[in-house]
């Protein structure tokens, strides 16, 4: 047998511990690759979308990158502990150093290969799936699979890189060890488990002044003291597992009539045992897990904003001219023909937009015929309006409307006419764009629209007129190439000011949906990726710890079996065991999303006024079944193994 056969075989014969390093570093590669694929992909010319496909792309790849350059390491140095008496034994038999320091690059870098191989198999076997979804995101014609040498040779050339890394940085473990060290194996001493009792208390004060601080900026929000919390509850995070759960237990252990069972007093004896000796594990699942629920979360919750925008925006197009536009035709013109070229079928609904002042506010007012916005009402679905002579209602045009505008009835006069009405409630539903009407808008009856016949003070009665052009295309998300000039003329005069310095104001929500879609979606679809990564990671990790020490709880539970514990009574054992090594990182990651969730929901409403509620607690339900799923998994193959003879 060659020296490269023995390594071959070693993988082989410890497959039972590679599985799920082996699983992860797969789903790493295949991921990375997929977005690879899209990253070169030859029929995305579109530039905007090519930088949201390489924006969105990078971002994830450098997080895979990062993590898992981190989880191989961690990874490695949890099975060389595990194999750690066979190297002893090796380098008994007269092995060399750096024979064996040899045999461990081989070994790394046969799973790294296998890896790799197929990870970029199963990831060009996705590709079409993905491209699919991608194409209905980007709502393009046609996004084909293609075949390329450079997604290929990107990957691994990165992930051949990492393993790299890891096998030469993985054999100094090996180094440090001697002989003797290696075959007593890595098991910590069983005796009295120690904590450092302010250590202990400060954890717990760090988490919930964090905690605190959280609900305490829903009052207002600042950066600043975002960046405090999250480092008050990493630094809390830490101390809670390595001394804050020692010193609950101690706690726990002077309550005789709590700690005196049998079962709860094996628990709680081993427990303490676990929980020193993974505190740093328990930091590490934590903080991913955390990682892993926010980024699905955040970017879910841009799915709400989404949800509501064409609620907000029911037009599918918009345009609005003063009385001096000189370019009012022409573009009119040009955006009924633009729709024609796309093969559309759309309404056109005029609007003839009087000014005058009320009385009761001393402001400007448009003013819009009943009959005209009725006619807008039809297609759009919405209620239609019944005024009398000498009625009228408001429209609000933003969030705030609905809230600031008056509900009660209100008497005014239309100063320069001379007309009266009385303002009997507010229209329900967005009609028109916020930046497209300067002043409130009021509809009144068509008798008393013939009564404004005068022009503003100190105006003539062209300057007193606007105009308002309304387009309703069913077939909305169709229009993003419609008025793509005049959006540009619109971004780049007004750039992020609210004040429009044109005579014209133009908006197609269909076009501004398309890019927020894409936008949004890809980064639903990038979080969602990276988060499976990071979770399947975070259970990995307990994975790792659980088969580590493997051989000494088989010992273990052999002296219960002598003693007399039946199977059932071992399994309830095992349960008080795996319980807190699954749920007490993901737990503390719970409740550490959970603040998170809360202060994002005060972010989103003080942006948009948008609810983000209902989708948080669809991402915290779902990974709550992911984790209990993995749970019993493992639990089931754990306790196979233990029952084993």
């Amino acid at each position: 047998m060659t020296f490269q056969q023995f390594a071959y075989h070693n993988v082989i014969r410890n497959s039972r511990v590679y599985a799920a390093f082996f699983m992860a570093s797969i789903f790493s590669v295949m991921v990375f690759f997929v977005y690879s694929m899209l990253m070169f992909h030859p029929n995305i010319e579109d530039q905007f979308l090519r930088d949201i496909a390489f924006g969105g792309m990078l971002i994830a790849e450098i997080i895979l990158i990062i993590f898992t350059l981190f989880f191989l390491f961690y990874s490695m140095s949890a099975f060389l502990q595990a194999r750690s008496k066979e190297f002893g034994l090796l380098l008994n038999l007269g092995m060399e150093k750096t024979q064996l320091n040899r045999l461990i690059f081989l070994e790394t870098m046969i799973i790294g290969a296998i890896s790799i191989t197929v990870g970029i198999f199963w990831g060009f076997a996705f590709s079409k799936f993905f491209f699919m979804v991608i194409r209905e995101l980007f709502l393009l014609d046609n996004l084909p699979l293609y075949l390329s040498w450079k997604p290929f040779a990107l990957t691994i050339v990165v992930f051949l890189t990492l393993f790299i890394i890891i096998s030469i940085s993985s054999v100094v473990f090996i180094r440090k060890n001697e002989i003797v060290q290696l075959l007593k194996g890595y098991w910590k001493h069983n005796g009295q488990v120690e904590y450092i009792r302010w250590k202990a208390i400060l954890g717990i004060v760090l988490l919930f002044t964090a905690y605190s601080l959280v609900l305490i900026s829903l009052i207002q929000i600042n950066v600043f003291l975002t960046f405090i919390i999250i480092l008050l509850a990493t630094i809390g995070t830490y101390f809670f597992f390595s001394d804050s759960i020692l010193f609950l237990i101690s706690q726990i252990r002077k309550r005789k009539n709590l700690y005196w069972h049998p079962f709860r007093l094996l628990a709680f004896a081993e427990g303490s045992i676990k929980v020193r000796e993974n505190a740093r594990m328990f930091f590490v699942v934590t903080i991913v897990s955390t990682l892993a629920f926010l980024s699905v979360g955040v970017v879910t919750s841009f799915t709400s904003f989404t949800s509501q925008y064409r609620e907000l925006n029911p037009v599918s197009i918009f345009y609005s001219s003063e009385w001096d536009n000189p370019f009012e035709e022409a573009h009119i013109m040009q955006l009924s023909h633009e729709l024609q070229r796309e093969n559309l079928s759309y309404e056109l609904i005029k609007f003839q937009v009087k000014k005058q002042t009320s009385s009761s506010s001393q402001e400007v007012v448009n003013l819009i015929k009943e009959s005209e916005f009725n006619s807008l009402a039809i297609p759009l679905k919405t209620p239609l309006i019944d005024l009398e002579q000498g009625e009228a209602i408001l429209v609000p045009s933003t969030q705030e409307d609905f809230r600031t505008l008056s509900q009660q009835e209100e008497q005014t006069v239309l100063e320069e006419s001379s007309v009266p009405i009385q303002i009997v409630g507010q229209y329900k539903h967005f009609v028109f764009p916020s930046l497209g009407i300067k002043n409130r808008t009021i509809i009144i009856n068509d008798e008393d629209y013939r009564l404004v016949t005068e022009p503003l003070f100190g105006y003539g009665l062209k300057e007193s007129t606007s105009t308002f052009y309304a387009f309703h295309v069913p077939e909305w998300l169709r229009t993003k190439d419609v008025g793509v000039d005049l959006d540009k003329i619109m971004i780049n005069t007004m750039g992020t000011s609210n004040i429009n310095p044109n005579p014209f104001y133009f908006v197609n929500p269909g076009l501004n949906y398309s890019i927020i879609r894409a936008t949004f979606s890809l980064l639903l679809f990038t979080g969602l990726l990276v988060a499976a990564v990071l979770l399947l990671a975070a259970g990995s990790f307990v994975y790792f710890k659980l088969y580590t020490d493997l051989e000494r709880d088989k010992k273990q539970y052999d002296v219960l079996r002598r003693m007399g514990v039946t199977d059932q009574e071992l399994v309830k054992i095992v349960n008080r065991q795996l319980i807190p090594q699954f749920f007490l990182p993901w737990g503390l990651a719970m409740v550490h999303s959970t603040f998170s969730f809360i202060f994002l929901q005060a972010v989103w409403v003080d942006l948009a006024a948008v609810s983000i509620a209902m989708e948080m607690l669809l991402v915290l339900i779902a990974f709550t079944v992911i984790q209990v799923s993995y749970f019993y998994l493992i639990r089931w193959r754990y306790i196979a193994h233990i029952q084993a003879s």
